[in-house]
């Protein structure tokens, strides 16, 4: 699956509050994200860009996919719809 290109930090933070992740801290022109589910905290740090690199954006959902245990293909499928 091809990653968006035009993704940027607020739209991904917007995304990953389906799973629990809430902005607990933006220092910059950065995002601390912090998940509570499975009963253990999960901490994301997500540049505020524009749009995200592609190597940023997939670093960025690979943890999201190991937290959640979860394939990473599916996860796309779930955040983008495709």
């Amino acid at each position: 699956m091809r990653l968006p290109r035009d993704l940027s930090g607020q739209d991904l933070a917007k995304l990953l509050q389906r799973y629990g992740y809430q902005v607990t801290r933006h220092t910059g022109s950065h995002m601390r994200l912090t998940s509570r589910v499975r009963g253990k905290e999960h901490h994301l740090t997500i540049p505020g860009h524009a749009a995200l690199r592609v190597g940023t954006l997939a670093g960025i959902l690979a943890d999201v996919a190991g937290y959640l245990e979860i394939d990473r293909t599916r996860l796309e499928q779930e955040l983008f719809g495709r």
